[in-house]
């Protein structure tokens, strides 16, 4: 058994090459081989966001608070809540931030495949993120 301390791992800033905005990241686990998941705790403020980007394996989105949005290539914007559990395939061109007033915060989950989790993208541009929504 191991526990992680709340503090034992230092929060780090969104680098600008993968997000556009303020987006703060919180490590919360990366498993030891053979397990390959990993999870973070991601806060983007208003208008925050990821750029483009697939993970080899898929990511799970567990929405905490806030309100946000996420788009699949070829879908409409999706509005996500908390308690929204969002699931993108393997290799699912997507992007994913907050809403752009309200702040969001999220869980992802993803795992590695051969030591890599993500493959990042081009940036999601102004008239893209403010595109067609499709609201709950």
């Amino acid at each position: 058994m191991e526990i992680k301390r709340v503090g034992s791992r230092p929060s780090t800033k969104g680098p600008a090459d993968w997000f556009t905005g303020s987006v703060r990241v919180d490590p919360l686990f990366q498993a030891a081989d053979p397990a390959r998941v990993q999870g973070a705790h991601v806060t983007f403020e208003p208008g925050a966001r990821t750029a483009w980007h697939t993970h080899p394996l898929g990511q799970t989105l567990i929405v905490t608070s806030g309100s946000g949005l996420v788009q699949r290539l070829g879908g409409l914007i999706e509005a996500i809540y908390p308690g929204d559990v969002i699931w993108f395939a393997p290799n699912e061109k997507h992007w994913h931030g907050a809403a752009a007033t309200t702040g969001m915060t999220h869980i992802a989950i993803q795992e590695n495949l051969d030591g890599k989790v993500v493959d990042w993208m081009e940036h999601v541009t102004d008239k893209q993120y403010a595109g067609d929504l499709r609201d709950a």
